[in-house]
């Protein structure tokens, strides 16, 4: 056949054709072993090139970034506040910053036509000195008048621009909060008022046998109480509505229905009390924390609050309603953290206690967005354990008032994921 004058091709496929398929494995496996050993050697020989050269390995991980779906996000183009922008994917950051430069773009045009307008000023005009005494007065109370607004802007601008850079960037960004569009606080001024100790009823659907999973819910937003609601043939059904009516009367702030499908969590509606709005959301991949490996049990300690990646108006109006249901001020010494990371509109709940402890010397330092060792913290190392339940919950509707004849604020469709870049939260 001649295969002895033919080099071992780069495919999957033999240089010749054979019927025979041991002859076809064998040269499969001596071809495959011959180039997972090139790409050892190739491999080695880069490891030690970059040991004497730093900069090669600088410049081969600045090269080899993976294009991600995250990094490919779309926004959408929006001017200002709007009356429908949770309807829009818009970083409200960028929104922010438009602004601040639509403000100073003003401040810069009025500050010229002053200029000109001065400059339009002759001499002639004037009568006596007494006139010239009396215009210059005026000029400089105008002068006064003028600089006094631009620094108390300049005062409001300049906190917002130092947050804005010392925050930290990348997909896994902590939500802003002070980034939140007037418009938004305006239609929900509920939400965006100051926080208040949290007191929240949690209750079932109808029939439910979830009874377990909404005790466990009682641990993870403190200063709940849970009571089943009556499933006897002759007893009351009370509706969403009249539980939501019964709760604000006893200064509870929210209430949290746990819905059922084939005795699993199926989904989650959370009640702003006394009028709303509502929020829908889908509960997935439910695991109790008996079942994760190495789970803790947690404590009565109010834990610490995470809310990740809330980028857009619909995202910051969602990380409002979390933030409502935690105490404002966390127990430090229960060193707990509730966790919830929003990724391509799928919130993932989590909840760890943490310890520090010295880092190993096989261990690496803790490194930031860029990839440098954290200056400070060179030495330090953060254990976790996680204390369950884990699961995934994913937006679906928002009700302006309490249940859907209310009317809708936001509605997930099921056309609105067509686009792949494209995402609400």
């Amino acid at each position: 056949m001649g295969s002895g004058k033919l080099a071992l091709s780069a495919k999957h496929a033999l240089p010749f054709k054979t019927g025979n398929k041991l002859q076809r494995q064998e040269f499969h496996h001596k071809q495959k072993k011959v180039r997972d050993s090139a790409e050892r050697d190739k491999r080695f020989r880069r490891k030690r090139e970059e040991a004497k050269n730093p900069e090669l390995k600088k410049a081969r991980l600045a090269q080899n970034v993976p294009v991600t779906i995250d990094k490919k996000r779309t926004w959408d183009d929006v001017d200002g506040d709007e009356e429908d922008i949770l309807n829009h994917a818009v970083d409200v950051e960028r929104l922010k910053r438009q602004k601040l430069a639509a403000e100073e773009a003003e401040r810069d045009e009025e500050a010229k036509a002053g200029e000109e307008f001065e400059g339009d000023d002759s001499e002639d005009d004037r009568d006596s000195m007494l006139d010239e005494s009396e215009s210059d007065g005026e000029e400089e109370d105008e002068d006064e008048e003028e600089e006094a607004p631009k620094k108390s802007q300049k005062a409001n601008s300049e906190p917002s621009r130092q947050e804005r850079g010392s925050s930290p960037t990348g997909s896994t960004m902590s939500t802003k909060f002070s980034m939140t569009p007037e418009s938004l606080a305006a239609k929900f001024p509920a939400l965006f008022q100051p926080p208040r100790e949290p007191k929240i009823l949690i209750t079932t659907s109808i029939n439910s046998t979830l009874h377990a999973q909404a005790e466990v819910l009682t641990d993870i937003f403190p200063s709940s109480t849970y009571i089943r609601r009556t499933a006897h043939r002759y007893g009351h059904k009370y509706s969403i509505r009249e539980i939501s009516k019964f709760a604000s009367n006893r200064d509870y702030t929210a209430v949290v229905v746990l819905n059922e499908d084939q005795k699993k969590p199926s989904g989650l509606d959370i009640v702003h009390l006394p009028n709303g709005p509502m929020f829908h959301f889908s509960i997935s991949n439910w695991v109790d924390g008996k079942k994760l490996p190495g789970h803790g049990n947690a404590t009565n300690h109010y834990p610490e609050l995470i809310l990740n990646n809330f980028r857009t108006p619909l995202g910051l109006l969602t990380a409002h309603l979390f933030r409502t249901m935690f105490p404002p001020q966390p127990e430090i010494q229960g060193r707990q953290v509730m966790t919830l990371h929003n990724q391509r509109d799928y919130i993932f709940v989590r909840r760890h206690r943490y310890i520090f402890r010295d880092k190993r010397p096989s261990e690496k330092s803790v490194t930031d967005t860029d990839g440098k060792p954290i200056q400070g913290v060179e030495d330090i190392k953060t254990g976790l354990q996680e204390l369950g339940p884990r699961f995934t919950l994913k937006l679906r509707r928002i009700d302006k008032g309490i249940q859907q004849a209310s009317g809708q604020e936001w509605k997930w469709q099921a056309g609105s994921e067509k686009v792949r870049t494209r995402f609400a939260l």
